[in-house]
């Protein structure tokens, strides 16, 4: 069972048919968004809309005037189903639908698209961002699994960021692989202190620091 939280003024709960699978998400809209980035998150206890990490640096980004979008890419009957887990090109696909939903709704079509990926979500998105690289603008990765998507690593044109914790010892050489394989505008940040789920005191603010920047960056440079 999903655990949940409460919906601010700025925003609404939402539902995207992918296939025929329904997707829930959580969509915030500050006034005069300059983009939106979707979060695409891994499985697993915490990790879908309601993760606290995640909604922590979406507010980051709303404070920045960045749109934010919080779903699951799995419905919660498949979420412990391992093998979809670690389904890249079905996490992309729903991603891809994601988008495709976005540049319908009256409010999000004309803005720019970043994806926020962490653990297996963030494979989703490279893989994502390198089929459709003219819908997405910026890239980030919170301790994710890059490597997932290693042959289209090459194809992504988006700028990337690859933010791994210091501690986080298993994940940094897979990132540093997935970093030696990019083209594009890339940059690969290591957080001291920080092991794979940022809980040490200071380290998800960071996080929260520079994907606010790389965004707005990046953003601004399109705008």
């Amino acid at each position: 069972m999903k655990s949940s939280r409460s919906i601010e003024k700025n925003e609404k709960e939402v539902s995207i048919l992918v296939d025929t699978v329904c997707l829930q998400g959580i969509l915030g809209f500050p006034s005069q968004a300059q983009g939106v980035v979707v979060f695409a998150h891994g499985s697993g206890s915490g990790s879908g809309r309601f993760s606290p990490r995640n909604n922590f640096v979406a507010r980051i980004l709303q404070n920045a005037g960045i749109a934010t979008l919080l779903v699951d890419l799995l419905e919660e009957s498949e979420d412990w189903d391992r093998q979809k887990v670690f389904d890249i090109d079905l996490l992309t696909t729903r991603l891809l639908g994601i988008v495709h939903w976005l540049r319908q709704q009256p409010e999000t079509r004309e803005l720019m698209l970043g994806y926020f990926g962490a653990s297996t979500g963030a494979g989703a998105a490279l893989q994502a961002a390198a089929r459709e690289p003219r819908e997405i603008t910026a890239v980030v990765s919170r301790g994710g699994r890059p490597d997932l998507a290693m042959e289209y690593l090459s194809q992504v044109q988006a700028p990337t960021l690859l933010i791994v914790g210091g501690e986080d010892i298993p994940v940094i050489p897979l990132n540093e692989a997935a970093y030696a394989k990019l083209k594009c505008q890339k940059e690969l940040a290591i957080v001291p202190g920080a092991t794979h789920l940022f809980e040490e005191p200071g380290t998800l603010d960071k996080v929260a620091q520079l994907a606010r920047d790389w965004f707005v960056n990046n953003f601004l440079k399109q705008a």
